[in-house]
């Protein structure tokens, strides 16, 4: 604002991000401000029953930064150190269980936000009833227990021990919905699964909506492509990672070229000659399709960009790894394609 007329700051991609995220640092509320600022916030209201959805919008606040990866975390914990919630009545899992509601904040997924509603507001004893329900259910588990086998049931007894985390989650279901903007549409070539097109989802959560984690098993999937050979789909788990920055003369290996056109490259392994390689240039007639999935940065969630396919030969090039341009069936909406397009100057 200081600067004369009609000059500007330019700075490179990279500095940019880095003086950007030292600015987020040194803005973030810490803990200890976050409880004051509740503690005046109930203060100057009157109000000691402080709603979730009323304090972030009122005062300016963050999920992430009342649900942070530091210890202590999560709506409960706040109110009690607060002075909100009396002193010594938690459980001594109180203070994990609602630090763990840290890993529902990207969900968007209309029809999963209406189940953890269910489970809030029935205090734990919501039971599904079809298949649909039961993944989800399954998917909300394995959300919130990262590690190890769990069942909904299970989980679902652990919560009704935490009726005030309960009630927290009641609270965070109504914040998850009123920032949720996606239709509730299922993904073409996967319609009997739990999903919706163009929502967000953890690794976890979609490998337990196709199946692959159950309650009794959860083995490990961690590579870019997921071959579902009974199906005969592949899906595909694609990182654009933006940590480095865009940076201009930089060459991107996985990034949506327009609402309907994403490039992506195959594995080293695959090339024309090799099984993969083939699966891709013969998909038009071998009966097998594909599922993209695609994330900003290992810290995002995936979003379900729906089925792709390779609209004609020339699609498909290189070897070792291939490059493909892949034709989506459903457009990205504007702000998804916004966020994993890449923009080179002078190409």
């Amino acid at each position: 604002s200081t600067l004369p007329s009609g000059c500007h700051i330019h700075l490179e991609s990279q500095a940019r991000d880095r003086v950007l995220a030292n600015l987020r640092a040194a803005s973030q509320q810490t803990w200890g401000r976050l409880r004051t600022e509740l503690q005046s916030y109930a203060a100057i209201t009157g109000r000691v029953s402080v709603r979730l959805a009323d304090f972030l919008h009122d005062q300016d606040v963050e999920l992430p930064e009342i649900y942070r990866d530091a210890k202590p975390s999560g709506w409960t914990s706040l109110r009690r150190a607060s002075g909100l919630l009396p002193q010594g009545e938690g459980s001594e899992a109180e203070p994990l269980a609602s630090r763990s509601l840290r890993h529902l904040l990207h969900i968007d997924d209309p029809a999963q936000i209406a189940l953890i509603r269910k489970v809030a507001e029935s205090r734990g004893s919501y039971s599904p009833t079809n298949k649909s329900e039961k993944l989800r259910a399954q998917m909300l588990t394995y959300q919130v227990e990262h590690t190890g086998l769990h069942t909904y049931a299970s989980f679902a007894r652990k919560l009704r021990r935490e009726p005030i985390v309960l009630a927290e989650l009641c609270e965070l279901a109504d914040v998850l919905e009123s920032r949720s903007r996606v239709a509730a549409r299922p993904i073409p070539g996967l319609d009997d699964v739990p999903l919706v097109l163009h929502a967000r989802y953890e690794r976890r959560e979609i490998l337990t909506a196709i199946g692959l984690h159950t309650a009794t098993a959860r083995p490990a999937a961690r590579e870019g492509v997921l071959r579902l050979q009974e199906r005969r789909v592949e899906v595909l788990f694609v990182t654009l990672d933006k940590s480095d920055g865009f940076r201009d003369q930089v060459a991107y290996h996985d990034y949506a070229v327009s609402p309907t056109r994403f490039h992506w490259e195959t594995q080293n392994s695959a090339g024309p000659n090799t099984a993969a390689g083939r699966r891709y240039i013969e998909s038009s007639a071998n009966g097998w399709s594909f599922q993209l999935f695609v994330r900003e940065t290992p810290k995002h969630a995936f979003v379900a960009c729906g089925a792709v396919r390779v609209a004609k030969p020339g699609d498909v090039s290189g070897e070792r790894p291939m490059s493909i341009f892949w034709t989506l069936e459903v457009p990205l909406p504007l702000a998804v394609f916004g966020a994993f397009s890449v923009l080179k100057q002078g190409r």
